[in-house]
């Protein structure tokens, strides 16, 4: 596959177009190729279904120790409150 080349200005005017085509793409400085750009698209998809495969073990894994993933979560809530409330300065005595 035949890389199109561009310059580093068009190339960057017109990088969501790049990103979305399937062609890579030499980017070129005073007519002297700098470097190349090559979209990945299948990746996400790859990523995703990493995703919901870890999701699908961590469920098994949270119902075979019987955890209850509302407490957890209302647990971290609490935390969270609690580190992110504004702290009591204390007076100092000078």
């Amino acid at each position: 596959m035949e890389a199109t080349k561009v310059g580093i200005r068009e190339f960057r005017a017109g990088m969501a177009e790049f990103i979305a085509s399937s062609t890579p793409v030499a980017v070129t400085r005073h007519g002297q190729t700098i470097g190349y750009f090559i979209p990945t698209h299948g990746q996400a998809e790859a990523d995703v279904a990493s995703l919901k495969k870890a999701s699908k073990t961590l469920d098994r894994l949270l119902a075979a120790k019987s955890v209850d993933v509302d407490s957890i979560v209302a647990d971290f809530k609490t935390a969270r409150r609690k580190a992110n409330a504004p702290k009591k300065s204390t007076p100092t005595v000078a």
